[in-house]
């Protein structure tokens, strides 16, 4: 796992560094579209301009390089404890080398790892799939905009919002209203929709692993990520919070089945830094 170890060093500067294109594609598009000398804009150039000079000098793009969010998928019989060891090596070589900021701070004692190591962190999800291949999907989550997140258990009295897509509706729009510039917009947006929170928590962040031009799947669901995103935009939080048609660059929806008696909602907020990379590993 040495090998891998190295690789998996190399994904965390890829993320760290490096904004995926289609993110920085989506804010290039939302530029033009403020108005000239408007504060929207004047945020959007120094994003753009931070997201090139990140990239030419390989140096993280936000000072909060976040928490290390891994989802794993492993062929069956290959070991989730070494590859668990492999991830923790290679995290404690990246906040070095990168450098990337130790933000793991024990509970207890209140007291920071130094490397970004603890009871929890990084996050790893591991999952078994067929195949010869390790797929590795990192997102550095930065937790000013993990802070805007909000979980819902519809119905919810005082949104009006009840056990349906619609009710959804009104549970993302609350939480970016509530949000406003707090967690550094244009923002990308998950929904996980299911029968447990645990569940719809990790859902919803899986969401921010798609490209910002992937269509849902089922038509109902692409049809509402694009009505949120236009209703989003219309609420004139803008970019950085400093008002503007751009608050948001992209919403996704995943969905699960739930019990009868359960309807929950999780929107997780993602900054304008998306940072999210992928490596493949053949066996």
């Amino acid at each position: 796992m040495m090998n891998l170890r190295d690789a998996i060093v190399e994904l965390y500067k890829k993320a760290a560094t490096s904004l995926p294109s289609d993110i920085e594609a989506a804010l290039r598009y939302a530029y033009p579209k403020e108005e000239k000398k408007s504060n929207a804009r004047v945020a959007l150039s120094a994003i753009l301009e931070n997201i090139r000079i990140a990239k030419e000098t390989q140096r993280p793009m936000c000072q909060d390089t976040g928490v290390p969010v891994f989802f794993i998928k492993v062929p069956v019989g290959i070991s989730h404890l070494e590859l668990k060891s492999a991830i923790i090596g290679a995290t404690r070589i990246a906040t070095e080398k990168i450098p990337l900021r130790a933000n793991a701070v024990d509970i207890l004692t209140d007291k920071n790892s130094g490397d970004n190591t603890g009871i929890g962190f990084p996050v790893l999800y591991f999952e078994e799939t067929k195949g010869k291949k390790i797929t590795i999907d990192l997102m550095l989550k930065g937790s000013g905009c993990e802070n805007a997140g909000q979980l819902y258990k519809l119905p919810v009295e005082e949104l009006k919002a009840e056990r349906d897509l619609e009710g959804v509706r009104k549970c993302v729009l609350d939480t970016i209203y509530k949000a406003q510039g707090k967690g550094c917009p244009p923002y990308i947006i998950g929904v996980g929709i299911g029968a447990s929170k645990d569940q719809v928590t990790k859902l919803a962040k899986e969401q921010l692993l798609r490209r910002i031009e992937d269509k849902n799947k089922h038509e109902v669901l692409s049809e509402l990520e694009k009505r949120l995103l236009r209703d989003i935009n219309q609420l004139g939080i803008g970019p950085l919070g400093l008002g503007g048609k751009t608050t948001a660059i992209g919403v996704k929806v995943g969905v699960n089945h739930r019990h009868p008696a359960s309807y929950f909602v999780d929107v997780s907020v993602c900054c304008w830094a998306d940072r999210r990379a992928r490596l493949t590993w053949k066996m």
